[in-house]
């Protein structure tokens, strides 16, 4: 019996996946409403999505307890900053 088959039949307490590969996490695709919802402001912006984010990063199997962080406090209310070249110092 190889590895592999070992690990597919008896399982594993190093892994809950025994072989088999790991559904992907919604926050590591385009379709993340982490920081941007298409062109809107996502959750680390304003907060906006929170309960699909914070289901969406507990859902980390990595052995800890996440906590999803509070959104920014230095978001502009979802405009646009001027660039420096439209409004260079006088």
């Amino acid at each position: 019996m190889g590895l592999l088959d070992k690990l597919t039949i008896q399982g594993s307490n190093l892994t809950p996946y025994d072989g088999k590969t790991p559904k992907i996490n919604p926050l590591a695709t385009k379709q993340s409403q982490l920081h941007a919802n298409g062109n809107q402001p996502g959750y680390s912006l304003d907060g906006s999505a929170a309960s699909i984010v914070s289901a969406d990063y507990t859902a980390y199997n990595d052995g800890y307890n996440n906590a999803l962080p509070q959104p920014s406090q230095l978001d502009l209310n979802g405009k646009t900053p001027a660039k420096y070249l439209d409004n260079p110092p006088g």
